[in-house]
């Protein structure tokens, strides 16, 4: 199922209000221009997964309500069946299925991520946190803080993502890992 941008930007902007947060204080809190956080709202611009986690933390939801409408629900475990991920085209060469939208509070967020092979130049990222990244399939080149490592299916990594970091897909074939953002 895919979710348009439209949709959760509506979310987004009704959840800030109703959480009395002005879209000042929501880019403040991000870290991103009020221009940028504006156009989320609007369905205008594609939401980083980091982005959606720090809207999700400062309106004290679950990334899944953003996602979805739907609020979290579970709290001992939750299953996310073959074909039931909730999918979200974050950039154009990255695309996102969401591995746990219904468990509620989550310490991380889990995700399935294909990168396509890129044809233009890359954009770095940087965002609070720590990542963990396990190859499933490919080779990925992951650039962080100046240093290019190559990982390769079974390989994985962990790093600070407050660092300057993107990930491009080699061998002009897609990657797929499983990402979890913390």
């Amino acid at each position: 199922m895919k979710e348009r941008l439209d949709e959760i930007g509506s979310r987004l902007r009704e959840l800030r209000e109703l959480n009395r947060v002005s879209a000042e204080e929501m880019a403040q809190h991000l870290k991103v221009p009020v221009d940028t956080y504006s156009c989320y709202e609007e369905g205008q611009l594609d939401i980083p997964v980091s982005i959606l986690i720090g809207i999700a933390r400062k309106l004290n939801v679950d990334t899944g309500l953003l996602l979805t409408g739907e609020e979290s629900k579970m709290s001992i475990f939750t299953i996310t069946r073959k074909g039931e991920a909730v999918e979200v085209e974050r950039r154009k060469q990255y695309h996102y299925q969401s591995l746990a939208r219904k468990f509620a509070h989550k310490k991380a967020e889990p995700f399935i991520v294909t990168i396509d092979p890129r044809k233009d130049k890359p954009t770095f990222y940087s965002h609070s946190g720590q990542e963990f990244e396990y190859v499933l399939e490919g080779s990925l080149k992951i650039t962080i803080h100046e240093n290019e490592v190559v990982l390769n299916e079974g390989d994985s990594i962990f790093f600070d993502s407050s660092y300057q970091h993107v990930m491009e897909a080699l061998n002009d074939k897609p990657v797929t890992l499983l990402a979890l953002v913390m």
